[in-house]
């Protein structure tokens, strides 16, 4: 099961945790684990490649996890960009999860 966790102060998404395989197939042939592991580093590359943001990103590769936490003190600009770019990957990974509930579950913590 793939668990995603967006954490929130007030309105704003401030971090999210990606964690576990989604069992669907197996590793390495997962259309599930393949498309949340695209929408993950695309953000990733975004809001730190593309913006220039150095958002604090752990990954552990034995426990298939991932998280990203926005640097405080952005820009108004920069802030409504993650705020959209954030909200556009919890969308997306809540919709997967509705084709895929019993793979992936997505929480706002």
């Amino acid at each position: 099961m793939i668990t995603a966790a967006f954490h929130l102060e007030g309105a704003r998404i401030v971090s999210f945790q990606v964690e576990g395989h989604s069992g669907l197939a197996s590793q390495g042939e997962d259309i599930l684990c393949a498309a949340v592991t695209s929408a993950v580093r695309l953000t990733e590359c975004t809001v730190n490649d593309v913006l220039g943001l150095e958002a604090s990103v752990k990954v552990k590769e034995d426990k298939a996890l991932i998280s990203l936490k926005l640097p405080g003190g952005l820009s108004q600009q920069n802030e409504s960009t993650c705020q959209s770019l954030l909200t556009a990957l919890m969308l997306y990974l809540s919709q997967l999860h509705e084709e895929y509930p019993d793979n992936i579950i997505v929480m706002e913590v």
